[in-house]
């Protein structure tokens, strides 16, 4: 199943880690998998659209869920 979602600030990308929260607790954490702006596949959606999305292994989506998407990004220290 997919969740019919509005960004509401940044940006998502297709791929990117994400996490589904109820409230204050964090039901599951997972893979963005699709990412849909009306019927066609996406890559990337903006704050103020809306779209589809569906996370690899969680189909248990309910209203007001709170989907966050992330990235980890590798630092590497520099002299």
């Amino acid at each position: 199943s997919v969740a019919g979602s509005m960004v509401t600030e940044g940006v998502i990308q297709r791929d990117a880690q994400a996490r589904v929260r109820r409230g204050e607790t964090l039901i599951f954490e997972g893979k963005v998998s699709t990412l849909r702006r009306f019927k066609d596949d996406a890559k990337a959606v903006k704050a103020g659209f809306e779209c589809g999305i569906r996370i690899d292994g969680f189909d248990d989506y309910e209203e007001k869920d709170v989907l966050e998407c992330f990235e980890i990004e590798k630092v590497f220290p520099t002299l």
